[in-house]
């Protein structure tokens, strides 16, 4: 599919870049780059994304371009999803998606629904990053310093520092291209592991008291609520990679991540909106157990949505330890 997909954007005018909310490195690099690249062949560009930009991505040059704006005019004739298996997942940006006449779905989740007209699509890849690079590299676009810092940023954050299963000989190869290119590893890594808020550290102090270890300690829960987040003046930004310092445990197979979604409170039945988020040793298919409360990822990292009580969801997830 990517001859299909080089070959319509090449052929395109305006073109809207849209990703999911809560956006992660992968997601925020993969608009860039391919917004960046598609300048170059002088297209009409607009990126959108509904949630605020993580301050640790605040580094990525032309980020300021990723528009919170849901009310700009339409007139697109080519819509773009990166990174996102589920076209739910931009949230309220789909309004603009539904009104362009050809919707391309870039993506490498093993759990994306094969929405769009054209969907380049490969769970094999590192990273969307990767697709959005061999897009790039189909059109004859020439990667500068800029577009390499997005490729290389979004390939770094989605291996885990090429740490997950998902890292491949292209996440390397690609990597040292873009070094070659003008990117700085070193300049890369502090923005995005180097450099924390006061109001972070204090989160991760409140998350790490809040982790709970199933009786036979293979699963670890933590939670993040809106109390937490008023009490140290932090944003769900920052809730990022929190789940990792419960995933590296002693014996734990699967850490599920509890975040309390903001204004998400049902107060007809005293439910709230939480996302859980699941990561993997790698022995276990997180994956599947997303897509059984309708949600998806890879099998090391997946995740869901979910209405319900806390108390209730601990509950459920802790089912899940029986079957580790």
């Amino acid at each position: 599919m990517i001859e299909k997909t080089a070959r319509h954007l090449a052929g395109s005018e305006s073109v809207l870049i849209v990703s999911h909310t809560n956006p992660d490195g992968d997601a925020l690099s993969s608009s860039l780059a391919l917004g960046l690249g598609l300048e170059k062949l002088n297209k009409k560009v607009t990126l959108v994304n509904e949630s605020p930009i993580p301050a640790v991505y605040r580094f990525l040059p032309s980020v300021d371009r990723i528009s919170q704006n849901l009310s700009i005019e339409a007139g697109f004739d080519t819509a773009v999803v990166v990174d996102c298996g589920d076209l739910e997942r931009i949230g309220s940006a789909i309004q603009l998606v539904r009104d362009v006449q050809t919707l391309i779905n870039i993506d490498h989740h093993v759990t994306n629904m094969a929405f769009g007209d054209i969907q380049f699509v490969e769970p094999e890849a590192c990273a969307t990053a990767e697709l959005v690079y061999r897009v790039l590299k189909r059109l004859a676009v020439a990667i500068d310093t800029e577009i390499a810092t997005s490729i290389y940023t979004g390939i770094l954050t989605d291996t885990g520092s090429f740490r997950f299963s998902n890292t491949n000989q292209a996440a390397f190869a690609i990597c040292t291209e873009m070094a070659q290119n003008g990117v700085d590893p070193y300049v890369v890594a502090q923005h995005v592991y180097g450099t924390y808020s006061l109001g972070r550290i204090k989160l991760l102090n409140l998350a790490l008291d809040s982790i709970e270890i199933s009786g036979n300690g293979k699963l670890s829960i933590m939670t993040v609520t809106q109390d937490m987040l008023k009490a140290t003046n932090t944003q769900p930004e920052d809730v990022d990679g929190l789940i990792h310092y419960a995933r590296r445990i002693e014996d734990v197979k699967v850490a599920a991540m509890i975040q309390e979604i903001r204004n998400g409170q049902d107060k007809s039945n005293n439910h709230h909106r939480f996302h859980v988020s699941l990561r993997s040793d790698g022995t276990i298919d997180v994956a599947s157990i997303a897509a059984a409360y309708g949600g998806g990822g890879h099998s090391s990292a997946a995740g869901f949505g979910i209405a319900a009580t806390l108390s209730e969801i601990k509950s459920e997830i802790a089912i899940l330890a029986e079957k580790l």
